[in-house]
């Protein structure tokens, strides 16, 4: 065994030594917090509280750890569960437990997700034979090649409008207007482009042979033209994609797709520009989930104007779902102990003690989750230390309390509405000459409310005719809710 193997042994035993002695400890301390026990009292069985599920029938050391077994009496939480865990302060603060308070608040969600640049296909471009000729000269163009719009591509010769063209011209001599005109139509729905006909008109030439050119500025995807083969008609010569906007074709989950909307403003980062974020927009949520990942498409477009967004390229977008409507209860998320089957907290009550209850959790984000059913506002979880208080809950045979047990939050009061005209605008407040509101039985009168965010009076006017909501809080009704009134006095 080399030395370094022989070192990592033996930090690997002092790590399970660690661990086993802390959960020794906590069993210990939350005996001696717990009421004691009468010295003849007879002990059921002992057992390992690293191991609990192993009893013995007589003290001694436990073969698993080392360390002494444990007794387990008849008036311990196993023969009658308690409500709680209880721990003493000073046991708290040497096994770091915090508590975080329950408190109402708006989730405003950020999601980040990776995507692949790809090409924008509402720019894609095909160039097809209008009729039958051969490829006299290519200019040296090629698959990958970036061209402006009108750069030539090949020179094609087209017998057939050799002889269209001369009566065209013999009959352009004559003098007869309608003859002159019906042999020009002619000429254009044999698939002339209009400015070969023009030029035809002007030089009184001939003119077989037709150069093709990109129909607008980009990328060559395709292109079949070599000099001396034989064109058809209705034959794909080339294909060619703008690059003035891109594709990030991304994907979220179902779970987390809710709140975003089309045309929303996004922020992407490609490795390719670090420390650069780049204005986008999100355009489409295609209709289809992919039913292996259980995720939504998404198609956001990048303005491209200097070209260096490449498809192919990865990059990673910021995306910002509508926030919450309402206050919601939030929760530190690592405060929940994820079983798998339920999300549990560990509640903090009087004199050190502590119950798991049972949560029902909504969207998560910054850290923070929403509970919608399980707590009230004002009360204290652990958020540091919870999963070993969870271990001595379950040691004791403490169950946890469902979410069906424990009455759901209050719902929010509701919202109130009314039509009104701005009267004086504050930094926080605004003093509005409102109509009746009819869900209050409130009479019309002028009123100052003070405002929930000062974001809501942002861009009104004294004078302006608003429609808003308020809601009864703490200090009173309260606005939660302003949208102008266009087209009205």
């Amino acid at each position: 065994m080399s030395q370094s193997t022989g070192k990592q042994g033996v930090v690997l035993a002092l790590t399970l030594a660690i661990g086993a002695g802390a959960g020794y400890w906590l069993a210990q301390q939350g005996r001696s917090a717990a009421a004691p026990v009468a010295g003849d009292q007879k002990a059921l069985y002992w057992y390992d509280p690293m191991y609990p599920q192993q009893h013995f029938p007589a003290p001694g050391k436990s073969p698993f750890m080392d360390m002494q077994l444990v007794a387990k009496y008849a008036d311990d939480t196993s023969a009658e569960p308690q409500a709680a865990v209880q721990i003493t302060q000073g046991v708290q603060q040497n096994l770091g437990v915090r508590l975080a308070t329950v408190g109402r608040g708006r989730l405003q969600p950020m999601l980040q997700v990776s995507g692949v640049l790809a090409f924008d296909e509402r720019q894609l471009s095909v160039l097809q034979a209008r009729t039958a000729g051969f490829v006299e000269h290519t200019y040296g163009r090629a698959t990958g090649d970036v061209v402006a719009k009108g750069a030539p591509l090949a020179d094609v010769l087209v017998p057939e409008w050799a002889g269209l063209q001369e009566e065209f011209l013999a009959l352009q001599g004559l003098g007869d207007a309608p003859l002159r005109a019906a042999a020009r139509q002619r000429l254009l729905l044999a698939g002339m482009p209009a400015e070969l006909v023009e030029r035809v008109a002007r030089t009184g030439k001939v003119q077989p042979v037709l150069t093709l050119v990109a129909p607008n500025a980009g990328v060559i995807q395709a292109l079949d033209l070599r000099p001396g083969m034989t064109v058809t008609a209705g034959a794909t010569l080339a294909r060619l994609n703008g690059v003035a906007n891109v594709w990030l074709e991304a994907a979220v989950p179902e779970a987390q797709a809710q709140g975003l909307r089309e045309g929303q403003e996004v922020q992407a980062r490609l490795p390719a520009y670090p420390g650069q974020a780049l204005p986008g927009k999100l355009t489409a949520l295609l209709a289809d989930a992919d039913p292996q990942s259980r995720t939504l498409r998404l198609r956001i477009e990048l303005p491209n104007s200097d070209g260096r967004l490449r498809p192919g390229m990865t990059a990673q977008v910021a995306l910002q779902p509508a926030g919450q409507a309402d206050d919601s209860l939030l929760l530190p998320a690592e405060a929940v102990i994820r079983t798998g089957k339920r999300d549990l907290v560990m509640l903090a009550e009087d004199q050190g003690r502590f119950r798991p209850i049972e949560v029902v959790l909504g969207q998560e984000s910054a850290g923070q989750v929403a509970v919608l059913q399980g707590l009230q506002a004002g009360q204290q979880v652990v958020a540091s230390g919870q999963f070993l208080i969870d271990s001595e809950a379950s040691l004791k045979g403490i169950e946890a309390s469902t979410a069906q047990d424990v009455p759901p939050t209050a719902a929010q009061p509701e919202l109130h509405e009314a039509d009104g005209r701005i009267v004086q605008l504050g930094e926080r407040e605004l003093t509005i000459a409102h109509g009746p509101f009819v869900t209050l039985g409130m009479p019309g009168m002028t009123m100052t409310f003070p405002l929930a965010s000062p974001a809501l009076a942002a861009g009104l006017k004294v004078g302006e005719r608003i429609r808003f909501g308020i809601r009864q809080r703490d200090e009173g009704m309260v606005i939660e809710q302003i949208d102008a009134l266009e087209g009205q006095p």
